[in-house]
């Protein structure tokens, strides 16, 4: 099998993709709909890795059995370091753990503060918006164990007029150093990978390319007990591409891939198809093997 076209999605079937979004946090599908999808083009498993819960993962695991495609119980946890959001993801985790789950939980209770204060943000640049709004352009019902966050926001900022699409309600408002940007309170790239492997899973930095420093991804790879590095990912280039397989080989990191798909918003798919970065089956076999270390 060629790796760089499957990698790449250029390929008519197989290969898994492990970075993908439901409606458990910002992702505009069903757990069921992403598998659904995976199963429709071709490949062979798919993660199901949302931001701080893992509330979307049993009715994904029963949609890859009515479908007859692989599910891989994942979760992308929000940190900080060198003063930016740096993203972990983890898989083969055991959803059941309850020290784990506790912990998610904390994490979205500080989302939810971080929200009000972007609102407070936004209605002193004169914008009539709440997060009431936010929530009740879902269509549905806010879990509890859901996670909402700035794309939700982004998307009644567009309903609304304030912005022309999702990409301007960041470039706007939402971005760092923008006029509603608020910091938030994180744990460290280091404990993520802790409460990874604590709930028997293996960590992975997911798309180093999006942090602008190399430098700083280097460090964290250094400090950081991580088992992969996402080289591959929808808003990766080739250079970046060759730049963190090079970082992989050197620091003996699985090397992975995902589209970070989100669905689509305002008429756009956020940012890339469902498999349209994908790796091999083998590579599933290299997570298993590194969970809990």
């Amino acid at each position: 099998m060629d790796y760089e076209m499957l990698a790449s999605g250029n390929h008519i079937g197989g290969g898994c993709d492990l970075h993908t979004h439901t409606q458990a946090s910002d992702g505009m599908n069903t757990p069921s709909e992403n598998v659904r999808l995976a199963s429709e083009i071709g490949l062979s498993a798919v993660a199901i890795t949302d931001h701080d819960t893992v509330s979307g993962i049993q009715e994904a695991l029963a949609a890859g059995e009515q479908y007859g495609i692989t599910v891989i119980p994942g979760v992308e946890i929000s940190t900080m370091a060198g003063g930016k959001d740096i993203h972990i993801l983890g898989y083969y985790i055991d959803t059941d753990n309850q020290g784990f789950l506790n912990r998610l939980s904390n994490l979205r209770n500080t989302r939810n503060a971080r929200n009000e204060k972007i609102m407070t943000k936004l209605q002193s640049l004169g914008m009539n918006i709440t997060i009431e709004e936010v929530i009740a352009d879902l269509g549905r019902d806010l879990k509890p164990d859901e996670s909402l966050g700035r794309p939700h926001i982004a998307d009644t900022l567009v309903r609304k007029g304030y912005a022309a699409d999702m990409r301007d309600a960041f470039d706007r408002y939402l971005a760092e150093g923008k006029p509603a940007y608020v910091p938030q309170p994180r744990i460290t790239p280091q404990e993520a990978c802790c409460w990874i492997r604590d709930a028997g899973g293996a960590a992975v930095l997911a798309h180093p390319g999006l942090y602008g420093d190399d430098e700083l991804v280097k460090s964290i790879l250094k400090e950081a007990q991580l088992s992969g590095i996402e080289v591959f990912h929808s808003d990766h280039g080739p250079e970046d591409e060759i730049r963190y397989r090079k970082l992989a080989e050197e620091f003996n990191l699985i090397v992975t891939a995902g589209s970070d798909y989100h669905g689509e918003r305002q008429g756009a798919v956020f940012h890339g198809g469902i498999g349209s970065r994908r790796v091999p089956e083998e590579v599933l076999e290299q997570l298993k093997a590194a969970r809990g270390r």
